[in-house]
């Protein structure tokens, strides 16, 4: 038996309960892990509030996250490439990350290279790889792109503004408190704006000439959106990867975009862009490239003991989070 945080209905961060869990034994292609730390993302508390998402594994009982470094324990039939105790991180779903041990397939699953802390990496490898397909693919930001990164302070941020500054960009990024200004402009950006108070897409305009950003990379979701369009140049992308003040307005494409210069909305999202074995692959080893020459570090600023998930969640609802923030089982 395994504990875990498991869900039986969809709700507040309260829904969380600890208790004993059946883990069984792993199957072909499958190993057993007992978990080291355990990412904390925002998309899980979707998936614990049903928040534009179905319940993400069958009907419940259900145990979210979907990111952790572990060591592995046993192996099912017909691994190869792996071997009990080696240390691993995953990111993808199927869900389950918020237990000690769980069962995890191979085919997603990565060999942590040796220098790397497992417990720092917990809370930054989903981030990573997805900064890595932001800034690489979603919109490959080139030397002298202005780009626009909202919730600089947060954990995202904490890897695309530097990994950004390292590509050469110009980095304005945006903070929801006057208390943040400080940790964004550590990060590397060129300007900060505190959104809650100022026009941050007046502030791109002024900045840029008139012209605006090459891309936002916008996090926020309803709050932002329409003034995260106003501050991109015509052609501009905005890559809207996550809505944390809620699922945004519809887009009209005639007035919002035609209107605004030809623009370009995407919704990336991580199982499109790593849906191959060789793409989680790259990501991951540009991910490890940027952390061992220190371009980005990773920033743990909160942990909970798993049994406190509850609290970590309601820490994330109410902002008082920078950083990253893990789970310890």
């Amino acid at each position: 038996m395994s504990k875990a945080a498991v869900i039986y209905e969809m709700g507040g961060p309260d829904a969380f309960q600890y208790e004993d869990v059946d883990v069984g034994d792993p199957g072909s292609g499958e190993v057993r892990l007992k978990h080291i730390a355990i990412g904390v993302n925002y998309a899980d508390t979707y998936h614990r509030g049903g928040v534009s998402h179905p319940w993400p594994v069958g009907d419940p009982p259900v145990i979210v996250g979907f990111e952790a470094t572990a060591e592995i324990i046993e192996l099912g039939p017909d691994i190869e490439g792996f071997a009990v105790g080696d240390k691993v991180v995953y990111g993808l779903p199927p869900l389950g990350a918020y237990s000690q041990e769980r069962i995890y397939p191979v085919s997603t699953l990565v060999q942590i290279p040796d220098g790397i802390d497992p417990v720092s990496l917990a809370g930054i490898f989903m981030k990573g790889v997805t900064a890595f397909y932001l800034l690489h693919r979603t919109y490959p930001v080139k030397p002298g792109d202005w780009v626009l990164i909202h919730a600089a302070a947060g954990g995202m941020g904490n890897l695309l503004v530097p990994w950004a500054k390292h590509l050469g960009a110009n980095v304005i990024g945006t903070v929801g408190s006057t208390e943040k200004l400080e940790i964004a402009a550590t990060l590397g950006c060129d300007h900060v704006v505190n959104y809650s108070t100022d026009d941050f897409a007046v502030r791109c305009r002024e900045l840029t000439d008139g012209e605006g950003v090459h891309v936002v990379y916008e996090s926020i979701g309803k709050a932002t959106i329409s003034k995260s369009l106003d501050s991109l140049r015509m052609l501009g992308m905005c890559a809207a990867y996550g809505h944390a003040s809620g699922p945004p307005d519809p887009v009209d494409i005639i007035q919002d975009l035609g209107a605004r210069g030809s623009l370009f909305v995407t919704r990336p999202a991580v199982m499109h862009y790593l849906s191959t074995r060789s793409e989680l692959e790259a990501a991951a080893s540009s991910l490890f490239e940027v952390l061992q020459s220190g371009v980005i570090k990773s920033t743990v600023n909160h942990s909970w003991p798993l049994r406190e998930a509850a609290d970590a969640h309601r820490a994330i609802h109410e902002r008082r989070t920078t950083g990253s923030t893990i789970l310890l089982p």
